[in-house]
């Protein structure tokens, strides 16, 4: 290990395929050390994962980090948002984590917005109208389908949850990550026990929200990690609240993160409350809010088509007329729980390479027709969109959301932001710091800037256009 200019933190991302480690130099923000475990989901109608996997997975990437890790003097924990995982007394696993992709919850979501008075009673209260990736769907979902899981469970924890509280013994959570259960009340910053009544879910099974810069504790004796006794353990937040605080995001500035989900967000000083559904009003973990869109099918979703065609993810070709909605997972915008692919306006002259070019245009359109959305009436539309995620270092990706985008393009050069950003949560809580600032101290935005191009209005049309017909069959769960 080289020797740092600062204290080291430890910053984690525990996401939907693997958990990722990195040790921190708080001075500069250079990455000491990195480890990387992976771990497995279900395929099928489901999507589950083990949680003894992610605690694995946090000790191999751990391990994988050396002499460094045990030098870190605070950790904090990024972690995919609304998976439920079910603790029994003894705080084991009841069952397999429910992950935000798993849709099977989509009439319990349904039925929730009825039961309150409809989707503005949702948007005013909580913030979000609850699709079936939300928590409080998956809990109701269980309590029908599994009722002796639901009654064996002790404790309820979302992901980034559940490795805090191995950290530390004690069940903590953070507004942000919180503000995407559908039990936490923007309005009030608060559970919301009408609510929680109604799914029958004892408050008392919750996590205590932890404020804005609050340590959440300390490492625990006879854990087997390996830092050192009395590291600090800061709140940890959701993967996107995560990013935003490792980009430093200011207000206005808009991010499309392209993963195995596509999202797209920004950070505003204003409670979000969009009735339509379209935005999350998720919090932020500084005390503001964090608009976001989200789609499940994205990088995954564009990989797959291309391995069908037997292409390369990269081996686009520019031209046709052919629409392809990449929903093979469903969809969450639009809102399409039961919804498969769909190819449209194929040709003789139709060649692979079109086709792959149209998965990617499909699965951008959707964020983009939220962006505006997401921003505030006064954001200025020719800030630079940040591209983030995994895709955002594919040309593919990169010249589609410019196209269709109409707006420059910057690419960060820090990667693993998720991570980066609970590593500036943690060194935030160790040295009194806006982590937001610390983020913007380590310049972790700084990358390239591609110039704007003009707009495809051409193909937003079309693919807008199969959307709005295709509606009923898209629809049909």
């Amino acid at each position: 290990m080289t020797a740092a200019d600062g204290p080291l933190v430890v910053g984690v991302d525990t996401s939907t395929q693997s958990t990722k480690a990195l040790v921190v130099d708080v001075a500069t923000g250079r990455v000491v050390a990195s480890g990387q475990a992976g771990h497995t989901v279900t395929s099928g109608a489901g999507r589950e994962s083990d949680p003894e996997q992610w605690w694995s997975a946090l000790l191999e990437a751990l391990a994988q980090c050396g002499d460094a890790a045990h030098e870190a003097a605070a950790v904090s924990v990024g972690g995919q948002q609304h998976g439920l995982v079910t603790l029994d007394a003894q705080g084991r696993p009841v069952r397999p984590a429910l992950l935000w992709n798993d849709v099977r919850s989509a009439a319990q979501a349904q039925r929730l917005i009825d039961e309150l008075g409809g989707a503005k009673v949702w948007a005013d209260r909580f913030g979000s109208v609850p699709g079936p990736s939300f928590t409080v769907t998956k809990w109701a979902w269980l309590t029908e389908h599994e009722p002796e899981a639901a009654r064996a469970t002790a404790a309820v924890r979302l992901p980034h949850d559940y490795l805090t509280e191995r950290l530390t013994g004690t069940g903590t959570t953070d507004r942000g990550d919180a503000s995407g259960t559908g039990w936490w009340a923007s309005s009030t910053e608060s559970y919301d026990e009408d609510i929680l009544g109604r799914v029958g879910l004892d408050p008392a099974k919750l996590p205590r929200v932890v404020r804005p810069g609050e340590v959440a504790g300390t490492v625990r004796d006879g854990s087997d990690l390996p830092f050192a006794r009395g590291t600090l353990v800061a709140p940890g937040t959701g993967d996107n609240a995560a990013a935003a605080l490792g980009l430093g995001l200011r207000p206005g500035t808009p991010v499309l993160s392209l993963g195995t989900s596509g999202t797209v967000y920004a950070v505003s000083r204003n409670r979000p409350t969009d009735a339509t559904g379209t935005v999350a009003g998720f919090a932020d973990t500084r005390g503001d809010w964090l608009p976001l869109a989200c789609t499940l099918n994205c990088t995954l979703a564009v990989d797959r088509i291309a391995a069908l065609l037997g292409r390369d993810r990269e081996a686009v070709e520019p031209g046709g007329e052919v629409t392809l909605l990449p929903f093979l997972d469903g969809e969450r915008t639009p809102a399409l729980p039961g919804a498969s692919g769909l190819l449209h306006g194929l040709r003789h002259e139709t060649t692979a390479g079109q086709l792959l070019q149209a998965a990617y245009d499909g699965a951008v359109h959707s964020l983009l027709g939220a962006l505006d959305l997401v921003l505030d009436e006064d954001a200025d539309r020719s800030t630079p969109l940040l591209l983030i995620g995994g895709g955002a270092r594919g040309t593919a990706w990169q010249e589609t959301v410019r196209r269709l985008s109409g707006r420059p393009v910057q690419i960060p050069e820090a990667k693993e932001l998720v991570a980066l950003g609970a590593a500036a949560q943690a060194a935030g809580v160790l040295t009194g710091e806006d982590p937001a600032a610390v983020a913007q101290r380590w310049r972790t935005a700084e990358g390239p800037v591609l110039d704007a191009v003009e707009r495809d209005e051409a193909a937003l049309a079309r693919i807008g256009g199969v959307l709005s017909d295709a509606g009923p069959l898209l629809d049909r769960a």
